[in-house]
């Protein structure tokens, strides 16, 4: 069976053609500009590429209530263009083939545990730090859902005492997303992330937000593997700095064996989105 797969992001779409075992057959990536342009281009990649299905892993926020008759449509991004636009419904409606859609955080968690580091797991977390901060948490092969998709990026959060940030949310200010993402190390600093790679203490406090955010998921989930990417995760000295402040802040208070074999880095090599959506498309 070939099995459609698209990581639908804000920045670009990437297409792609699946097998069974997760194997990336055929693959094309195009910039996310209006709906009528980027489906247009999408339409024509899977017409050339005949596929029986189609996983889709999506940019938000979008309506995940299946009993709901906005199901599958985008809600208020600052992508403007896409606001209340019904993606799942559109792509119905040119492929001709059954479709299914979750969050593009949720669709990378899945990759992971079916295909990458948390294979042999039973749980995991998957976040990621980049433009936003997401997560989404895989159990026996199952996503979590709630009444909609879970948004752990805006978890409220402790600021380190010699912050004076003010934060970059435009909802809650000093939220997770507000303090750690991206944006927020640029205004912070006046700086791009890519250009503090040396300063040491950018990525302590920047582990610091993160290693809280951690712990307040593993006591609540318990995942077995918490898996970190995106891509401020490129600056690979945050990986140590988070594991020592996580183990810090837990305190013993649950037993941690190997805190290496617990937060890790992906294996996917940034194709945990599109595996996770030919994942997802073989789960119905």
């Amino acid at each position: 069976m070939r099995i459609g797969a698209i990581e639908a992001g804000g920045t670009k779409f990437v297409c792609a053609i699946g097998s069974q075992d997760g194997e990336i057959l055929e693959r094309i990536t195009f910039p996310t500009t209006t709906p009528d342009e980027t489906l247009n281009q999408v339409d024509v990649f899977f017409r050339e590429h005949k596929v029986e299905r189609l996983g889709v892993g999506a940019f938000g926020p979008i309506n995940l209530r299946a009993v709901s008759e906005h199901y599958g449509t985008i809600g208020k991004t600052p992508k403007l263009a896409w606001r209340d636009f019904p993606l799942l419904q559109d792509l119905k409606s040119r492929l001709k083939i059954p479709v299914f859609i979750d969050t593009d955080v949720n669709v990378a968690s899945l990759g992971e545990y079916n295909y990458g580091v948390a294979k042999d797991a039973g749980s995991c977390l998957y976040i990621t730090v980049g433009t936003g901060i997401g997560a989404g948490f895989v159990q026996n092969g199952i996503i979590f859902q709630g009444y909609d998709h879970s948004e752990m990026g805006h978890i409220l959060i402790q600021k380190h005492p010699e912050d004076s940030f003010e934060g970059a949310c435009p909802s809650h200010n000093t939220c997770l997303e507000g303090l750690a993402a991206g944006p927020a190390i640029e205004t912070r600093y006046g700086k791009k992330s890519t250009n503090l790679a040396d300063q040491d203490d950018v990525w302590e406090l920047e582990a610091y937000y993160l290693a809280q955010a951690i712990m307040n998921y593993f006591v609540i989930l318990s995942p077995e593997k918490i898996i970190i990417g995106g891509g401020v995760m490129k600056q690979e000295k945050l990986y140590p700095m988070i594991r020592k402040q996580f183990i810090n802040l837990l305190n013993d208070y649950i037993e941690v064996k190997d805190v290496n074999q617990l937060i890790l880095a992906p294996a996917l090599n940034d194709n945990q989105g599109v595996k996770g959506a030919i994942a997802l498309a073989m789960q119905e």
